[in-house]
C-alpha cells in the first residue's frame, strides 16, 4: 500500500511541476527529493548530494559533450554540407529523397556513440538546418531524426549492452554481435516508413536538384570523403582496442578541427560558437542526467521498480504472455528512468523469470534494449524528446507526436524478433 500511495504522490508532484514549467532536469530531482523526503528513511539533501556529484564527475560522460561539439563543428562548418552533397545523388531516387540521410545518419553515428542522446544531438545538429534548408516538412524531419537516434542503445558499442552482459553474466562480445542485425533491420524499417510516407504524400517532398548518371553520382560523391574518414577513424580507434568511447570523441573533434581547418571553413568566431553551443546542449543534458539518477536512487530505495517486477513474476504467464506485459511494464517504468537504470533496479527480478519460462537470455537482451528505446521517445521522461526539444524549441507532445510512428515500428520489430529470433542468435552462434 505504501508503493501504491508513493506512485501516486510522484506522479501528482511530476505532472504539477512539469506543468508549472520547471525546466525538466530540476522536476525530476524535485520529484525524487520529495520521494525520498516523505517515502524514506534516508536524508534526502545528503543522497541528492552524493547522486548529483557521482553522476556529474562520470568519466564514462565525457565521451557525450566531445560527441556533442564534434557535432556543433561539423553544423558550423561546411563539412555537414558536404555530406549533403555526396549522399544526395544516391538517395534522391528513393521516395522521402534526404529524409533518408537521417536513418543513414544515425545508423553510421550509432557505431561511433553508443549512446542514443549523443547520436541524436550530433546527427541533428549536422542535418535538421540541411534539411530544412531544403524545404522538408519539419515534422518529418524532426520525427525520422527522434526515431532513428535510438539506434545509439542498439548497434555497438553499446553502453547498455555492456550493462545487461554485466547483470545476466553474458558475453560482451556476443551480445554486441547479436544487436548488429536488429540494428539494421530496424534502420531498414525506418527508412521503409519514409518511402511509405512520401508515396502517400508526394507533394510534401521537395523535388530532387536534377538526375544524374552513375559516374556523376560517383564524382559527387567526393564530398563524402572528408566526414566518412572522420567517422571511419572513430570507428576504427574503437574496434581495434586503440581508445575507448571518450578517446575516441576525442579523436573525432581533432579530426573535425583539422578536416574545418583544411577546407577553410574553420574560423575563430565559428570555433568559440560550437564550443559554447556544444557547452550549452550538454549542460541541458547533464542537468536531466544528474535529475534522473537522484530519481533512480529515490525509486530504488521506495521500492518501485522491485515491487513492480515481483508482480509480474507471480502473474504465472506463459512465455509469449510474459514478454508481453515486460514488454509493457518496460515501456511504462521507461517513462520515468533512463534505459540503465531500469535494467540495474530490475535484472535481479526479472531474469529468473526469464530463465524459469525458457527464455534465452541474449535475446531477451536485444529484446530488452529495443523496448527501452522506445521509451526513449516517449513522454513524459523520453530523453531524445528533450534533446530535440532544445535543439528545436518544441514543445514535448509535437515531438512525441512526430516521433510516433516510429514507436510502432520499434513494436513492429519486436514482434518481429519473436517471430524470428535467428536474426538476434545468427551472429553469435557464428563466433
Amino acid at each position: 500500500m505504501n508503493e501504491i500511495t508513493a506512485s501516486i504522490a510522484l506522479i501528482v508532484v511530476l505532472l504539477a511541476l512539469l506543468g508549472g514549467g520547471v525546466w525538466v532536469g530540476l522536476t525530476l530531482a524535485g520529484v525524487a527529493w520529495f520521494g525520498m523526503e516523505f517515502f524514506t528513511a534516508r536524508a534526502a539533501g545528503d543522497a541528492m548530494a552524493m547522486t548529483i556529484w557521482g553522476s556529474a564527475s562520470s568519466w564514462t560522460l565525457t565521451a557525450l559533450p566531445l560527441f556533442v561539439w564534434m557535432g556543433e563543428i561539423l553544423y558550423r562548418t561546411n563539412l555537414s554540407e558536404s555530406m549533403f552533397r555526396g549522399l544526395a545523388p544516391w538517395v534522391n531516387a528513393l521516395p522521402g529523397r534526404l529524409l533518408h540521410t537521417n536513418v543513414i545518419g544515425c545508423t553510421i553515428f550509432a557505431a561511433v556513440s553508443g549512446s542514443s542522446a549523443a547520436t541524436c544531438a550530433t546527427v541533428g545538429k549536422m542535418n535538421l538546418p540541411e534539411l530544412q534548408k531544403r524545404g522538408y516538412p519539419e515534422a518529418q524531419t524532426i520525427g525520422s531524426l527522434g526515431g532513428p537516434a535510438t539506434l545509439g542503445l542498439l548497434i555497438p558499442p553499446s553502453i547498455i549492452l555492456i550493462v545487461y552482459s554485466v547483470s545476466a553474466e553474458l558475453s560482451i562480445s556476443k551480445l554486441f554481435m547479436a544487436g548488429v542485425l536488429p540494428g539494421l533491420m530496424l534502420a531498414v524499417l525506418f527508412s521503409g516508413w519514409i518511402m511509405v510516407w512520401a508515396l502517400l504524400n508526394p507533394e510534401k517532398v521537395p523535388r530532387a536538384d536534377g538526375q544524374l548518371t552513375f559516374r556523376e553520382k560517383v564524382y559527387e560523391a567526393r564530398h563524402l570523403i572528408p566526414v566518412v574518414v572522420l567517422i571511419g577513424s572513430v570507428i576504427v580507434s574503437i574496434y581495434t582496442g586503440i581508445a575507448t568511447a571518450t578517446e575516441a570523441a576525442g579523436i573525432g573533434v581533432a579530426g573535425a578541427l583539422v578536416l574545418s581547418a583544411a577546407q577553410q571553413s574553420l574560423t575563430w568566431e565559428s570555433f568559440k560558437a560550437s564550443l559554447f553551443g556544444a557547452t550549452r546542449l550538454y549542460c541541458m543534458i547533464g542537468l536531466i542526467l544528474s535529475g534522473a539518477a537522484f530519481m533512480t536512487l529515490s525509486m530504488g530505495y521506495i521500492g518501485l521498480p522491485r515491487q513492480l517486477a515481483e508482480f509480474v513474476g507471480g502473474l504465472g504467464l506463459s512465455p509469449a504472455m510474459l514478454i508481453i506485459v515486460l514488454g509493457i511494464f518496460y515501456v511504462l517504468i521507461g517513462c520515468f528512468l533512463d534505459g540503465i537504470s531500469t535494467i540495474v533496479l530490475t535484472m535481479s527480478v526479472v531474469l529468473p523469470i526469464i530463465q524459469a519460462a525458457g527464455i534465452d537470455p541474449l535475446w531477451f537482451g536485444i529484446f530488452l534494449v529495443i523496448t527501452v528505446e522506445t521509451a526513449q521517445i516517449t513522454p513524459p521522461v523520453g530523453f531524445n524528446l528533450f534533446v530535440l526539444q532544445g535543439m528545436t524549441g518544441k514543445q514535448i507532445t509535437y515531438i512525441a507526436r512526430v516521433c510516433a510512428p516510429y514507436f510502432l515500428l520499434m513494436v513492429l520489430a519486436l514482434v518481429i524478433l519473436w517471430f524470428f529470433p535467428g536474426i538476434v542468435t545468427m551472429l553469435p552462434e557464428k563466433m
